[in-house]
């Protein structure tokens, strides 16, 4: 029963519904986008859409799940060519301030599924609640391995300059955002007050 499950989540079809479907809500937004234009651009039958997801919000999720798994193996990337915890931080920042610069930037998938997910318990909110709290944890852990004094404090400061970095690209000028970025989180990296 378990390999079975495991085909189906790992099958071309389904990957081609998940690689249609976060292009759609990435472009367009979660509930702009219906289930028949997923179902048309991905080039599967209805059946088959349903087999995988019973319902637009596991599709939802998934997409989430496997944008989650994007920026885990992104931030292992860069933890593991850094030479310190600060440098992880700083290089983590930089690139945000990169990708906000790219023309398809809209924003960061999370914040946008909040917005239109407002329910704390609704399970596609609660797939933004895991992604936010991991982002903490990778914050405060990256500050307590650096030594940092305040790490549970800043590690705070660093979500929310991470919140107005994926908001503020997306609707004033990410080049203009570029340096202020890495200013904020220096000022934040030698503890000086805010």
């Amino acid at each position: 029963m378990i390999e079975k499950a495991a085909q189906r989540r790992e099958s071309p079809a389904r990957g081609r519904i998940l690689a249609t479907a976060s292009a759609l809500f990435y472009a367009e937004g979660l509930h702009t986008v219906g289930i028949d234009r997923i179902i048309a651009a991905a080039g599967v039958a209805k059946a088959t859409f349903y087999h995988h997801f019973p319902a637009k919000d596991e599709l939802v999720r998934a997409y989430l799940e496997e944008e989650f798994g994007r920026q885990r193996a992104a931030v292992a990337a860069l933890r593991a060519a850094a030479p310190s915890p600060r440098e992880t931080i700083l290089r983590i920042f930089d690139f945000l301030g990169e990708n906000g610069a790219n023309p398809g930037f809209r924003g960061c998938p999370f914040t946008n599924a909040a917005a239109e997910y407002p329910d704390p318990a609704h399970p596609v909110r609660q797939a933004v609640t895991g992604y936010r709290h991991w982002v903490l944890r990778l914050f405060h852990d990256l500050l307590a391995e650096s030594g940092h004094p305040a790490p549970e404090h800043d590690a705070r400061i660093l979500v929310m300059i991470r919140d107005g970095i994926v908001v503020g690209s997306d609707l004033d000028d990410p080049g203009a955002l570029r340096p202020v970025i890495r200013d904020a989180v220096v000022r934040v990296l030698a503890g000086a007050p805010g």
